[in-house]
């Protein structure tokens, strides 16, 4: 079990004075099984009027509207997370008892839909659909994820945040985004309902209690074969207490950690920044 404290703070600056905007963020950690959530608190400057809810996804979503002219506009989300070691068995069913629930779930027929996003390139979809045929649901999974790892260098600046599958497969390069849609594309393509799940990762494979880092946002992928599992491609590795979630969905779209509109003539700059420390 760990705990870790995470200040991550955004927002955007703009070039000349708006006079109001409206706003949405997924900065706060979910509240589940494998998740305690000892504190969090969202705040912005300059303040506004805001309403949290639960989205569709059941992700912890922030509204807020800044009614007075400004130029630039900070949110700081700042939470407390206790993480219970999540590494789950295998979930073991096959192909004939899955394709079942997958029609009678609203849950998993939107698991099994391709994005915009996510929608594989035809080489990565054939590799899927021949490997469900000699593999079972999990096992095909794993195989999906090792060979994104496999054939993916990480690196920052080549892709964007608007990037899809097919451009960052092409290229062969990408960042946790993704290959995040780039493994939900050979997911969905082989049968295998799969979310998009946002969140964090400490970077240190052996946090030190007490040191604060720079971290950033992070993202991995869960699929459905009997229990929901969750595996990062892009690190190869399972869950574990150095991932902390904050919600999950389709693909990227669902979990943008903040998005919003404002009025007034000028450009916007958005601005991000992570820390994370292991309190115990």
């Amino acid at each position: 079990m760990s705990r870790f404290r995470i200040v991550h703070s955004t927002g955007f600056s703009y070039s000349h004075q708006v006079t109001a905007s409206y706003n949405e963020a997924r900065l706060l950690p979910a509240r589940n099984e494998r998740q305690f959530v000892i504190s969090s608190k969202l705040e912005m400057a300059p303040t506004g009027t805001a309403h949290e809810y639960l989205d569709y996804f059941n992700t912890r979503a922030t509204q807020f509207e800044i009614l007075e002219p400004h130029t630039e506009l900070t949110i700081s989300a700042n939470s407390l997370v206790e993480i219970r070691d999540s590494i789950k068995p295998a979930p073991g069913l096959n192909w004939h008892d899955l394709a079942p629930e997958v029609v009678s779930s609203l849950e998993l027929t939107d698991a099994i839909s391709q994005t915009r996003r996510t929608a594989p390139p035809g080489e990565l979809a054939r590799f899927a659909k021949k490997t469900a045929e000699k593999l079972g649901p999990h096992e095909t999974a794993m195989e999906i994820c090792k060979k994104v790892f496999i054939a993916m260098t990480y690196k920052h600046g080549v892709t964007g945040v608007h990037s899809v599958a097919t451009e960052a497969w092409s290229a062969k390069i990408g960042v946790c985004q993704d290959y995040a849609h780039i493994a939900l594309g050979a997911l969905r393509a082989a049968g295998i309902p799969a979310r998009y799940v946002s969140g964090y990762l400490h970077p240190h494979v052996a946090p030190k209690v007490g040191e604060k880092v720079i971290g950033e946002s992070h993202a991995w992928v869960e699929w459905w074969a009997g229990s929901w599992y969750a595996y990062d491609p892009t690190n190869d590795i399972e869950i574990g207490e150095r991932h902390i979630v904050v919600g999950s969905g389709r693909d990227y779209d669902d979990v943008a950690p903040l998005r919003g509109v404002y009025a007034g003539a000028s450009e916007s700059e958005l601005f991000v920044s992570v820390e994370i420390t292991k309190e115990a």
